[in-house]
């Protein structure tokens, strides 16, 4: 088995002619048109164990190859496990020589076609900061059956040296063409390709592997949330939809609340730089959220028409930020120090017992600060919410160390639930209160127009965040 260490920047097509300009360029290179077979179970069973397997057709030859995601790609680097070999058709073999057969079992028998990728290559060998890597542009298409989506991206794989000169070569390339960090394989669209298109990504499941550190942790939680955020960036960069909006706030937010959860061991400075932008991208995206629910509460009329006319004009500006250097930058600065630079290995302690010790100085804070919730004005609720929330996304991101068990499993479902019943009392009271100075931004006066967000009743949603409050306090906390 042999490891490709990669980097991949998404390159729009009307800047090809830049890139392929530039001082960058070293040469003609070669050129190649590859088309490739991908295959899987029909349930995907390939790709729900981790694996792609593919046949590419170059010239007259075919090799197939077998990737093994490492759980390491996603924001930064690609690290993944390769198994290649030549095969006479477009037939795979699947024996011993990979690990398919004990993966997939019986089911290697339903292997099939599931979709096509393809491209046009060209392929540079460059030196930087005395390493070398080989620099591929890649142009073309995935289809599965009459549905396809466009391929143009930039991979840089390291072929000897230290993986900080892909990124010294990827800012190289960002000076000469708006490129943005890739976060995903070809495998992956063609995969998409298959079902529904989707308006939004959730955030998904992230899993730490046992005895891991928590500087590892911290890595493996950072990536996907940046995974989070660039799937649903590249969403509305296609076309503006409000739950994309949201999915890649929600994905700040949780970045910001990762930095926040391990600032015990980020003692670089650029954790606080970072957590500066994050702040200001999520402020950003949070005035045209704002609009975008505001507008779902108001009847049609003038005031409609106004408010309406603000989140459209709030959309354009968000497209806009989205295509500035300052944010396409801060998603590579990012991946360089999380790859590089972020929580440099500490002592011996283990992921699962800083986790514990995490949960339980912000569950503690909720309790303490949530008590008598009808004699804490909007400003402390808000404070309290904002912490259930850090706990919330703590509890999502370390699940996987409290998890051996079906006791342990319902324990967190149990306190997950609890905490989401805060969380929402708490956040339509937060809606409440910020109404007036929301409509105040845009020019609606006092006595315009009366709003009622979904509340309504200030009093009753009080003594439910209460109620709600208490049952958070005499939960079980699963991590004990």
């Amino acid at each position: 088995m042999n490891e490709e260490v990669e980097l991949k920047l998404e390159l729009p097509r009307d800047a090809v002619e830049a890139f392929e300009r530039s001082a960058l360029i070293p040469g003609e290179g070669d050129r190649a048109e590859l088309n490739a077979i991908y295959f899987d179970t029909p349930g995907s069973a390939l790709r729900a164990l981790g694996y792609s397997l593919r046949i590419r057709r170059s010239g007259g030859k075919r090799i197939q190859t077998v990737k093994a995601d490492h759980g390491e790609s996603g924001g930064g680097l690609f690290a993944r496990g390769e198994w290649e070999m030549p095969v006479k058709d477009d037939q795979p073999v699947i024996d011993t020589r990979t690990p398919l057969p004990s993966a997939l079992g019986d089911a290697a028998d339903l292997i099939a076609p599931a979709f096509h990728v393809d491209v046009e290559r060209r392929t540079w060998m460059v030196e930087e900061q005395g390493a070398r890597a080989e620099m591929v542009l890649d142009k073309g298409v995935v289809r599965a059956g009459d549905r396809e989506a466009p391929v143009c991206e930039i991979e840089l794989e390291l072929k000897e040296g230290e993986a900080s000169a892909l990124f010294a070569l990827a800012r190289r390339i960002e000076a000469a063409a708006p490129v943005r960090l890739g976060i995903e394989a070809k495998s992956e669209r063609g995969y998409r390709l298959l079902g529904a298109a989707p308006a939004s990504f959730k955030a998904e499941p992230v899993t730490l592997k046992p005895g891991s550190s928590p500087q590892e942790a911290f890595r493996t939680i950072a990536r996907a949330c940046l995974r989070h955020y660039r799937l649903n960036e590249n969403l509305l960069l296609d076309h503006y939809d409000p739950q994309a909006l949201h999915q890649a706030r929600v994905a700040v937010r949780r970045l910001r609340s990762a930095l926040t959860l391990f600032k015990p061991i980020l003692p670089d400075q650029n954790a606080v730089r970072f957590q500066d932008e994050l702040r200001w991208l999520a402020r950003e995206l949070g005035e045209a959220r704002d609009l975008d629910v505001l507008i779902d509460s108001i009847a049609p009329g003038p005031l409609h028409d106004r408010i309406e006319a603000a989140r459209q004009q709030a959309h354009a500006d968000i497209l806009k930020m989205l295509e500035s250097r300052r944010v396409r930058g801060l998603m590579i600065d990012f991946a360089e120090w999380l790859t590089l630079n972020a929580a440099p290995s500490g002592g011996g302690e283990s992921a699962k017992a800083f986790a514990a010790e995490r949960l339980r100085h912000f569950y503690r804070w909720v309790v303490k600060h949530g008590r008598d919730m009808a004699e804490l004005d909007d400003e402390h609720r808000h404070a309290v919410r904002k912490k259930a929330k850090k706990l919330r996304y703590a509890s999502e991101f370390f699940a996987s160390l409290f998890s051996e068990g079906k006791k342990d499993r319902k324990r967190h479902a149990d306190f997950i639930k609890a905490l989401e019943a805060l969380q929402d009392r708490l956040g339509a009271l937060n809606d409440m209160a910020s109404m007036a100075g929301l409509l105040a931004k845009h020019g609606v006066e006092a006595g315009e127009q009366a709003v009622e967000p979904a509340g309504k009743d200030k009093k009753k949603l009080i003594k439910a965040a209460a109620k709600a409050h208490d049952k958070l306090a005499d939960a079980r906390p699963f991590w004990s």
